[in-house]
């Protein structure tokens, strides 16, 4: 019995001291052995330390820590992994500039992995930030994000390269002829873009607000990053690029806080100067009474002598941009201004004197 054990010993002996590129067996497993103890350390480090951090962060009144915590939590993790393969190629002397390249890649992959979450965990606030201002800004918020987590993959993926000694710059540079053709094809695309952006950063208008660029009138139903759709008051959907709008004159109608009211108000020769004064002074004082007119400016005078009508000419605005409210606003003051003319005189239209003149007879 004692003869076989001994037997079997000798011969795991014997396998354990087998080489493998020149590594015995043993160290090979005794290397896997250290790496599987590094994971064993990372699963007692999420257990205990992420696991009270996590407890500490959720009772705080902020999120902050929250989304910091979820960025660096997996990162964080990793580094026992690049630990353990650390430790298994130093136990087999693997040792040289191959490792270290291969260590720092990997710390620069963690580093970037937490940019990466970062921007993930915090993408919310920035829609929050820029959503008030409409669909457009969620979709500039959205744009923002992806080109900012392209960026920072990008930038790992060259520091990386670098680390390993690959010539990013001359790869890149032979890219420029076709970066120009690129450009070139998507020049339109572009300008467009920015457009969209212009119309955010500078808050031209907003969608629901009533505008006017070029020939397209109506209501912005929707602000693309590469089209804004108005529609117009015949219900027509007019989409107009984002590079027009650009380089265009932008009127809205909704910014202003006011609408004007001008008409001429045609009297009969017949009135007289008397009345035409008190007609006159009872329409102002009606106007700078009324609590939706605005008192500057307000112009109500005797401005002509017309074909077949002393006209009074009627200048202000009301204190409302709201169409509906402006017309109810408007007849009121229309049927007060009407009764105060019948008051004193009535309202004259055109009309034309016809004169025949008698032939006078002669006698012979």
């Amino acid at each position: 019995m004692k003869k076989c054990l001994g037997e079997r010993m000798r011969g795991i002996i014997e396998i354990l001291n087998t080489t493998f590129l020149n590594t015995p067996l043993y160290k090979i497993i005794l290397a896997f052995i250290v790496l599987f103890i590094f994971l064993v350390f990372r699963k007692i480090f999420t257990l205990f330390v992420l696991s009270f951090f996590q407890k500490l962060s959720s009772k705080t009144k902020t999120d902050i820590d929250d989304k910091f915590f979820a960025a660096f939590k997996n990162p964080l993790r990793f580094l026992f992994v690049i630990a353990g393969i650390w430790g298994l190629f130093d136990y087999l002397n693997l040792k040289g500039e191959f490792l270290n390249h291969i260590i720092r890649g990997l710390l620069i992959f963690d580093i970037f992995w937490v940019m990466y979450n970062l921007v993930c965990e915090f993408e919310d606030w920035v829609y929050h930030l820029l959503g008030k201002y409409g669909k457009a800004s969620r979709e500039l918020a959205s744009f923002l994000i992806k080109i900012t987590k392209a960026f920072v993959v990008i930038i790992g993926i060259v520091a990386m390269l670098q680390e390993f000694g690959i010539n990013v710059t001359g790869f890149i540079a032979s890219l420029g002829l076709g970066g120009l053709a690129f450009a070139l094809a998507a020049k339109d695309t572009a300008a467009n873009l920015f457009g969209g952006i212009a119309i955010l950063t500078d808050n031209i208008f907003k969608v629901g607000e009533w505008v006017k660029i070029g020939n397209a009138e109506g209501i912005v139903e929707d602000i693309g990053m590469r089209t804004t759709k108005i529609r117009a008051f015949d219900k027509r959907v007019i989409v107009v690029p984002n590079s027009v709008i650009a380089v265009s004159n932008v009127e809205n109608f909704s910014r202003r806080d006011r609408r004007r009211v001008m008409m001429r108000i045609g009297l009969t020769y017949s009135t007289s100067v008397e009345d035409l004064n008190k007609l006159l002074n009872e329409i102002r004082s009606y106007l700078k009474n009324h609590p939706l007119v605005h008192k500057e400016p307000l112009l109500i005078y005797f401005d002509e002598y017309a074909d077949s009508s002393l006209n009074i000419f009627c200048y202000f605005f009301t204190k409302t941009a709201d169409w509906e409210k402006y017309l109810e606003i408007k007849e009121e003051i229309n049927l007060e201004i009407k009764k105060t003319v019948e008051k004193y005189t009535s309202f004259a239209f055109p009309s034309n004197s016809v004169y025949f003149e008698t032939p006078i007879k002669v006698e012979q």
